[in-house]
Parts: C-alpha cells; sequence; structure tokens
C-alpha cells in the first residue's frame, strides 16, 4: 500500500480577473492567476535586495467556488488558496512535442479566500464576508490572520 499527501497552500494577489470557460460536458473551469513574492539580501552581490515573483496557476472545476469568484475574484486582491498539485500533458496540433502545465486544483475539501475588503467596502466587514467559501460552494465566515511579513536578513545567501 502507498500513502502520500499532494496539498498546497498559497497566499498571493491575483494577476488578472478570473477566467470561466464553458466546457462541450457542459460544466465550466475556472482559471486564476496568483503570483507570490519574496525578496532576500544576496550577500554574494554586495547585500544587494533581490525581490522574486512566482505565478502559479489555480484551477476548479466547483460549480459554488466558480459562481462565488466570479463575483469576488479581481485583479490585485489578496488572496489564500488551497489545493493539490496536478500536471497535465496535451500536444498543439502539428507539434512534435509533448507540453507540460502544472497546476495547484482546488477540489472539495480545499479552498479559496480572501484575504482583504473588496474596492468600494464600507469597513463593517460585511461584504469581505461574502468574498470566502469552500470549495463545494457553502458559506463561510471571513477571516484569516494578516500576512506576516519575512525578515530577510536572516536569509543564508
Amino acid at each position: 500500500m502507498s500513502f502520500g499527501l499532494n496539498r498546497v497552500e498559497l497566499i498571493g494577489r491575483l494577476g488578472a480577473d478570473v477566467t470561466v470557460n464553458h466546457l462541450p460536458s457542459g460544466g465550466r473551469v475556472a482559471n486564476l492567476s496568483i503570483a507570490t513574492d519574496e525578496s532576500y539580501i544576496n550577500k554574494q552581490a554586495g547585500g544587494e535586495r533581490v525581490d522574486k515573483t512566482e505565478w502559479h496557476r489555480v484551477v476548479t472545476f466547483q460549480d459554488g467556488l466558480i459562481k462565488m469568484l466570479e463575483r469576488h475574484a479581481k485583479k490585485g486582491r489578496l488572496v489564500h488558496a488551497e489545493g493539490k498539485l496536478q500536471t497535465r500533458r496535451w500536444r498543439k496540433d502539428g507539434e512534435d512535442s509533448d507540453r507540460f502545465s502544472t497546476e495547484i486544483m482546488v477540489v472539495p475539501g480545499h479552498k479559496v479566500q480572501f484575504l482583504d475588503k473588496p474596492n468600494g467596502a464600507n469597513g463593517n466587514g460585511a461584504q469581505a464576508a461574502a468574498g470566502t467559501a469552500p470549495a463545494n460552494g457553502e458559506a463561510m465566515p471571513a477571516g484569516g490572520a494578516p500576512a506576516q511579513s519575512l525578515d530577510t536578513e536572516e536569509i543564508p545567501f
């Protein structure tokens, strides 16, 4: 018997509004692009600060979650996403080699949660609560601790 764990958690900013596509089967798929940032001091380059952005593709087929994302997933929003890694392989017509894409798949039991208020929120948190939903689309209270920054002076490279 084999055992494994495939779980991913990201906190980052949306690089674009959610994209929702219709499938030939009649279902829908939502795609998010999330940017995570890190910075460190490169001591080999004279103590120069290096900023690095990594882009992540997040995908879900969960109808309730897609409806919530259509309303709230706008470029620049701070988001926490949970899911599992999945790699797809395909070949374009006329090409001899395969292409690969690794994505974070949000499935039941995982969630997407917004960690900031949408633009125009009145400050009482009422709109922020609408911006959270687990993958099955059920309502969930808003919340979450503010993101903590890492002391980049302690990174050894």
